[in-house]
C-alpha cells in the first residue's frame, strides 16, 4: 500500500498550497532585511512596521498599494508566529527580499511542530469563530507562498509577493 504524502504548502495564483517547500531560489536587487523579534505581540506589531519602514527605504511609498499588501502579509505571518510559532524566551524573524518585481517575506519561528494549515486543504474554521482565516488573506495576496520546516528547532513560513516598480 502506498503512502499518502501530507498536505504542505507552496502555491501560485490566489494561492492554494500543493507541496511542502522552500522558497527557490531569488537573485536579491539589494542587500536583504533581517530582523529578530520578540515573540510577542508587541514583537509582531513591530514588524509590520518595519517592513513598512524598509519597503519605503527601497522606495515602496507607504502610500502604494504594494507597500500596504506586503506590510500586511508580515503582519499575519508575525502574528501566526508568535500565536502558533512561539516558544517561551525564543524570538522570532523576519527577513524580506526585494527582487525584480517581487518581494519576498520570510518569517522563522521556533515551533517546527506546529506547521500552517492550509487554505484549500485543511477544512475552514466555524462560522461564528473570530480567528483561522488570516491564511486565506495570505493566499490572497501572496504569488506563491508556502513553509519548510528548517531543522528541529525551527520552521520557515515564506510569501512572494509581485510588484511594479
Amino acid at each position: 500500500m502506498e503512502s499518502e504524502t501530507p498536505p504542505a504548502a507552496v502555491s501560485t495564483g490566489p494561492a492554494v498550497p500543493t507541496a511542502l517547500a522552500s522558497p527557490p531560489p531569488l537573485s536579491p536587487l539589494l542587500p536583504p532585511s533581517r530582523i529578530r523579534l520578540s515573540s510577542s505581540h508587541r514583537g509582531a506589531r513591530l514588524a509590520r512596521l518595519l517592513a513598512a519602514q524598509q519597503l519605503d527605504k527601497w522606495g515602496i511609498s507607504h502610500s502604494t498599494t504594494a507597500s500596504a499588501v506586503v506590510t500586511a502579509v508580515v503582519a499575519e505571518l508575525a502574528a501566526n508566529a508568535v500565536t502558533h510559532g512561539r516558544t517561551p524566551g525564543r524570538d522570532f524573524e523576519v527577513r524580506m527580499t526585494l527582487a525584480a518585481e517581487l518581494v519576498r517575506v520570510e518569517v522563522i519561528d521556533t515551533r517546527p511542530d506546529r506547521l500552517p494549515r492550509a487554505p484549500g486543504i485543511s477544512p475552514p474554521p466555524p462560522v461564528d469563530s473570530t480567528g483561522g482565516r488570516g491564511l486565506l488573506l495570505v493566499a490572497a495576496y501572496a504569488d506563491r507562498w508556502g513553509w519548510a520546516v528548517r531543522d528541529a528547532y525551527t520552521k520557515l513560513v515564506w510569501a512572494e509577493i509581485g510588484y511594479h516598480a
